[in-house]
């Protein structure tokens, strides 16, 4: 699956499939695009992301966010 990550205030990162990142949530960016990439639950783990936190995530959120590399996809559903 192709993520697109992005940046957002202090150590806060989201994935999402969206290549715009227009999905994520407002109320924790401003979010600027950064990187790129491919993932994939079969397939090495990804430095920084947890590929099975992330894609399930995504799956049901639409985004997958972090805070110091902490899951905190949940608390801004």
């Amino acid at each position: 699956m192709q993520v697109h990550l992005f940046r957002g205030p202090g150590r806060i990162f989201g994935c999402t499939e969206n290549a715009t990142g227009s999905n994520l949530p407002s109320q924790l960016g401003p979010w600027n695009s950064f990187k790129s990439i491919t993932l994939n639950r079969d397939e090495e783990p990804t430095p920084g992301i947890n590929t099975r936190e992330c894609l399930d995530d995504i799956k049901n959120y639409g985004f997958h966010l972090t805070d110091a590399h902490v899951r905190i996809t949940e608390k801004a559903t």
